[in-house]
């Protein structure tokens, strides 16, 4: 079982980081599945859009609701958000190398969301790694069973964590 994490400290970090993993793992030959979040319109007064790319090639699902001027409380649209979750799953039974998920959210630490995804990869001896915010890390830890390991929010350490895919991917290649 491997299951790795990434912290990021500033708003939208962790979604950018995520994201040039993909990018990278898919150009190096990697099936993925999972999701990156794509966040737009951020402006200081209003919060961003959000919206999930369901790997490796789409489609791009909102996530978020608007919910009007003054409005306070979760965006997050549910239905949205399992949408994106069957989409996943289903390109998890087609095969992939790596399962990446945006965010271990609310939705996840009360037992719903992308658990199932997770767990299912896991079990099927694919590779997952997942975004984690301060306010979920210590029941996404609980969900774990303490066996995920942290990986520095940068690039080369994520790439470092990646090697030992890419070798298994080439090694397979080979034999064919």
């Amino acid at each position: 079982m491997r299951i790795a994490y990434v912290m990021a400290e500033g708003r939208g970090d962790t979604d950018l980081l995520l994201h040039g993993v993909a990018v990278r793992a898919q150009a190096r030959g990697l099936r993925l599945c999972g999701t990156v979040q794509i966040n737009s319109n951020c402006d200081a007064d209003r919060p961003c859009d959000m919206d999930v790319q369901v790997l490796p090639d789409g489609p791009v699902i909102r996530i978020s609701q608007t919910l009007g001027p003054g409005a306070r409380g979760c965006r997050l649209d549910p239905a949205a958000l399992e949408q994106a979750v069957a989409e996943s799953e289903t390109r998890l039974d087609a095969g992939c190398d790596l399962v990446i998920v945006n965010k271990f959210g609310k939705h996840e630490a009360e037992g719903r969301g992308f658990r199932g995804l997770i767990a299912n990869a896991l079990t099927a001896g694919v590779p997952v790694l997942v975004g984690v915010n301060h306010l979920n890390a210590a029941r996404f830890q609980t969900f774990c069973e303490g066996l995920a390991e942290p990986v520095a929010p940068d690039d080369a350490a994520l790439d470092a964590w990646l090697a030992p895919l890419y070798t298994e991917i080439w090694a397979k290649v080979g034999d064919a």
